[in-house]
Order: structure tokens, then C-alpha cells, then sequence
């Protein structure tokens, strides 16, 4: 990895091809293309606030290593000011009708798709991840705010026959107040509008902490709600010392209900400041993804799907299929395919709309990806393609498949890795298969493969996961449940179900 300084790395927009010789070094170019990077505003209670008065935190460039700017880091003030505005635009966001609350929600959602190419160009820049996919999550994002503004128009209550002539009992759906919402770095903009827009629509206003690698597409989304008519204070967007803010915020009685999006450690902590308080929480958190692939399945089109999500965004991606466990028939088959695909692809600057594969996002990702690969190798793996860093400014891997792997002594095979490493190990019998994808203790996302209709019900009911994608890994959109059980956290959000969980029942009864 290269060892320039942040902010004096020459631009990169080459392509590394990654052939049978793995991932070649490049020269870097003159620069990439120059765009205004937009200044950095906190948003509290209705007004932005820049630099001044506060200390900052570098954004970086990870095709680059270039500061691309500061990101205002929140103060006490700040988190205050905050939750007092959240406080007091409670009561009238929730008596705001909810067709009013929709139509700013509807505005967002059309403000969202105009501005699609803006906002994932700078996603590109602070995340990495290729143009095109980054300007398909801001038209994502916008469909969630469009479901949830029609959703949040049908959160019906009910009227229970009574048990008592005259009598009357009612269940009313209430928003439960303000929510403290907390999201990482490697859907910017996807992962805020599902919360956003569901705690919006229900009713509940929002103090919302980004990533600090990539705060201006969370700011972003903030600006096309205040210029979609959000009133001043309903949400507040804060950055800086994720202890410091998350500490803050879940321990004020005005924060009625918490979102986390992240690490299984890390939502442990959350969920304990939650518990101190006795307030709803909703986690999402690591996954592990098994992709269990029989041997009956159509292996053309199984690794043409994979190897396109398995390097999707590097590989960070928490419901990535992140261990490959392919019955013993079909694995030669399989692996040979999924290699040869795995070294067509093409890394470079997300920018440029030939490569397949971006940079990692940070720094701190490439040891860590390292340490797993160099861990299997001492445990016995092959390395079949890719397994180093590639030379050169920003924080480029190679992608890399292993084989021959101990499914106990691997650290790959029971620590998420967040990255494009793809580990491929054999099974015997369908419930080898089934007991292999279980044995770890996450369960968010997992896939299997097969043409036997038997055998995708059975894998489907019997693998421990809160979605389960057969012969297809689309397993999320803005009608669906997203979420995970074990350690990958509970709750959903997304669908009816993400509505209500910024809902509760309020049971009347009337004699």
C-alpha cells in the first residue's frame, strides 16, 4: 500500500486488470476529473453549521488518498441544540396529517432522482464505489422515501368488536418521538433514507449521525428534505466522535428510539445504552453470508450472479455472499468458473465507467483484509486469485478466492471480512451444507442454488437468516423486510415492518 500522505497523492483513473498474474501496478495519470467537492455543514435545528467554532476530520478520496475536505465535528452545543429542537417539533410533526408528511417525503423522493448524478459522483468520491452504482443507490434512496411516504399514509389502527354492548375498543398507531439514527459508511445515502424515511413518515423526528468517511451524501439527503418543504428542527444531521455523540444522544430522555446500522460490537454497546433507558432499539449488524450451491444448481448462471455481488462495492457490502460452500460434485466446476470470471474484472477509480471493482474505502480496511488472507494461508489455503494489495496511490485489492480452506480454523470462514475475498469450500450431503451455513453465529443474509424445488424450500426453512435468497440474490427493496437474527442484531426496517417499528399501539376503549 502506498505510504503518501493524504492530500498529495497523484489523481488514479487507470484500470488494473486482474489476469491470471494477479492485479498489475499502474502509472498513475495526470489527476481525475475536477469537480467542486461541497463544503461541510452540520445540521441542527434548522440551521447549517460550518467550520468555524468547531474542529474537523478529513475526508479522503480512497482512489486517491486526496483530502477532499473537513467535516465540522459536533460539540456538546451542538448535540443539545439538537435534541431541543427535536423536542419541541415533536408534538407537531405528529400531529402534521400524514398526507402532508407524504407529499414532503414525495418532493425528497423527486428532488432525489434529479439530482442522482450529482449526489453519486460524490458518493463515488468519499466512498469508491463505481459511478454507476452510486447513482443507482440515490434513485434507491428515492424509492424508499417514496415507499415510505405511501406507507406512512396507510398506518392503520383497528376497532376490536367489544366484548360489551355499547362499548367500544380502538388500537390507534402512534409514533413513538424522536429517534437517534445511526448509519455507516458503505451505503451513504441507501442505508439514512431507509431510516429517514420511515421515522419520518411515522411521525418521529430525527437527530441522524453519517459516517465520518462519508458525510456529504448524508448531507446531501438532508438538503433535499429541508428543500422539500422538512420543517426547521425535525432533523438534525451531527458528525464527530461516534462514543461521544452515540453516549449523548441515547442517554436524553428526549430520544425515544434508536436505529443502528454496523458492527455486531458495536450494536452491543448501543443496545446496552438503549436497555439503561428502557427504549426501542432496532439493529442491523453483521453478516457472514453463506452461499450454499447444490449440486444440481445451474452453475453458468449462479457464478455470473456472485462474482457480480461478491465484488459489488469491494465486497463491503454486510449482506455480500461472503463464504462460498459448494457441494463436492460441482466444485471443481464451480471454482474453476469463479475464478476465471474473478480475474476479468477490472479495478480502478470508480469514476471511470470501464472498471468493475472500486477501492477499499479506508485505510484501515487493507490490513484487515491482509490478516485474513495471510491467516488461511498459514492454515493450509490455496490462494487461487488475486491476495495482495495493488501498488500504487489509494487503497486498491486485489480480488481474491481461496480454496482449501478449514471452516473451523479460518478466520475468513467466521469472521465477516468486508472485502473481495471470496473462500470456496466443499460439502457432502444437503444438511452438511445446511449445518456449514449455520455454524456461525451471524444471521443476516444468505443464498442458495438449486433447480430441486424441494431442496430451495428445505434450504430456505432450515438455514438461520433473516433473508434467504434462492438462485437470486436481490433480497432487499423498499416493500421488503430487511434484517437479521443471532448476531446480526433484530428488527426490520423496510416494509410494513420498518414503518411500525417508529410505532406503537396505543389501545382506547369508549363505554
Amino acid at each position: 500500500m502506498s505510504e503518501q500522505a493524504p492530500g498529495r497523492a497523484p489523481g488514479r483513473s487507470d484500470i488494473v486488470p486482474c489476469g491470471p498474474g494477479g492485479c498489475s501496478s499502474y502509472e498513475p495519470t495526470k489527476g481525475r476529473e475536477t469537480m467542486d467537492f461541497p463544503e461541510l455543514q452540520l445540521l441542527i435545528a434548522g440551521e447549517w453549521r460550518g467550520r468555524a467554532g468547531h474542529d474537523t476530520l478529513p475526508v479522503v478520496d480512497p482512489a486517491t488518498e486526496q483530502v477532499l475536505a473537513e467535516v465540522p465535528i459536533a460539540n456538546d452545543a451542538d448535540l443539545d441544540a439538537a435534541l431541543d429542537a427535536a423536542s419541541a417539533t415533536f408534538a407537531e410533526w405528529r400531529d402534521t396529517p400524514a398526507a402532508d408528511r407524504a407529499a414532503i417525503l414525495q418532493r425528497a423522493a423527486g428532488l432525489l432522482r434529479e439530482r442522482a448524478d450529482e449526489i453519486g459522483r460524490i458518493q463515488t468520491l468519499e466512498e469508491g464505489k463505481g459511478l454507476t452504482e452510486s447513482i443507482s443507490e440515490v434513485v434507491g434512496a428515492a424509492d424508499l422515501l417514496q415507499w415510505s411516504a405511501e406507507e406512512g399514509r396507510r398506518a392503520y389502527g383497528r376497532i376490536v368488536p367489544s366484548r360489551v354492548h355499547g362499548g367500544r375498543s380502538i388500537v390507534l398507531r402512534e409514533p413513538l418521538g424522536p429517534v437517534a439514527a445511526f448509519t455507516p459508511w458503505n451505503f451513504p445515502i441507501l442505508i439514512p433514507a431507509r431510516k429517514l424515511g420511515a421515522a419520518l413518515a411515522a411521525g418521529c423526528p430525527v437527530v441522524f449521525k453519517p459516517a465520518e468517511e462519508t458525510p456529504a451524501t448524508g448531507f446531501a439527503l438532508a438538503a433535499t428534505l429541508v428543500d422539500a418543504g422538512l420543517p426547521p428542527g425535525v432533523l438534525s444531521v451531527v458528525c464527530g466522535n461516534p462514543q461521544q455523540i452515540s453516549e449523548h444522544l441515547i442517554k436524553s430522555p428526549v430520544i425515544r428510539k434508536v436505529t443502528f446500522t454496523g458492527s455486531t460490537p458495536i450494536g452491543i454497546q448501543i443496545a446496552g445504552l438503549a436497555a439503561q433507558r428502557v427504549i426501542q432499539a432496532t439493529l442491523e449488524l453483521g453478516g457472514h453470508a453463506p452461499v450454499v450451491v447444490f449440486a444440481d444448481a445451474d452453475i453458468p448462471r449462479a457464478v455470473k450472479m456472485l462474482v457480480a455481488s461478491k465484488f459489488r462495492n469491494a465486497g463491503q457490502i454486510c449482506i455480500a455472499p461472503s463464504r462460498f460452500i459448494v457441494q463436492k460434485d460441482v466444485v471443481t466446476e464451480f471454482t474453476e468458473q469463479f475464478v476465471t470470471a474473478t480475474r476479468e474484472l477490472r479495478v480502478g477509480n470508480g469514476l471511470d465507467p470501464e472498471v468493475n471493482m472500486g477501492p477499499l474505502a479506508n485505510e484501515r480496511r487493507g490490513p484487515a483484509i491482509e490478516a485474513l488472507v495471510q491467516d488461511a494461508v498459514a492454515s493450509g489455503a490455496t490462494v487461487l486469485a488475486g491476495g495482495h494489495p495493488i501498488d500504487g496511490s489509494g487503497y486498491f485489492w486485489e480480488p481474491t478466492v481461496l480454496s482449501g480452506l478449514d471452516p473451523k480454523k479460518s478466520r475468513v470462514m467466521n469472521e465477516e471480512p468486508f472485502g473481495p475475498i471470496a473462500p470456496i469450500v466443499p460439502f457432502g450431503s444437503v444438511d452438511d451444507g445446511i449445518t456449514l451455513a449455520n455454524r456461525v453465529p451471524f444471521g443476516l443474509a444468505s443464498y442458495a442454488f438449486t433447480t430441486s424445488l424441494s431442496t430451495a424450500r428445505y434450504a430456505a426453512e432450515s438455514i438461520e437468516a433473516g433473508m434467504v435468497g434462492v438462485n437470486d440474490i436481490m433480497i432487499m427493496g423498499p416493500e421488503t423486510p430487511f434484517g437479521g437474527v443471532k448476531d446480526s442484531g433484530y428488527g426490520s426496517e423496510s416494509g410494513t415492518e420498518g414503518l411500525e417499528s417508529f410505532m406503537h399501539a396505543k389501545y382506547v376503549r369508549e363505554s
